[in-house]
């Protein structure tokens, strides 16, 4: 793996801080980074995951969950929404990518209050992931780490970009 520092940015309602820059040569790779990275996570953390279909944002998820002292393997809940896995921290895991109107337009509050979205984001006990987080940015706090994950120069290579956001 490979380690890049970046720089901070500041806005009118957030500080954006860029962590670190990761790079991994494969899925293994990309695995250890995730357990690394629960490390660092504690109860009540939001992280989002960004990253195009395939990209390894599960891959990543797996490592998390090894991490936090989950047995099982995580999976993708794509079709089930959202997927509890029960450690040392719990982990809620949402994926929203399939959470989005006819047309494109932005989910209304209601359905993201019916399908859990809500109850999921106000759980204190457990880290929190959320894929496709520009699916459901209107509800979604400031404060949180932010990652991103792009393929590299080889099939199996992760660009993988990790920063924090605070409310200011």
């Amino acid at each position: 793996m490979k380690n890049d520092n970046l720089i901070s940015t500041h806005s009118d309602q957030k500080i954006h801080r860029k962590l670190r820059r990761e790079i991994t040569a494969s899925a293994s790779a990309t695995r250890a980074l995730g357990e690394q990275l629960a490390q660092q996570l504690a109860p009540g953390d939001l992280v989002t995951l960004q990253g195009e279909l395939g990209a390894g944002k599960t891959t990543l998820v797996q490592g998390i969950a090894r991490g936090l002292g989950i047995k099982e393997t995580a999976t993708s809940p794509t079709f089930v929404l959202i997927l509890e896995h029960m450690g040392n921290i719990p982990l809620l895991h949402l994926d929203a990518y399939r959470l989005e109107n006819r047309g494109g337009e932005p989910i209304c509050y209601d359905a993201l209050r019916d399908a859990g979205v809500l109850d999921l984001l106000a759980r204190e006990d457990a880290v929190k992931i959320v894929e496709w987080p520009e699916r459901i940015s209107d509800v979604l706090p400031v404060a949180r780490f932010e990652i991103r994950i792009s393929e590299g120069a080889t099939e199996d290579e992760r660009i993988i970009e990790i920063s924090e956001s605070t409310a200011t």
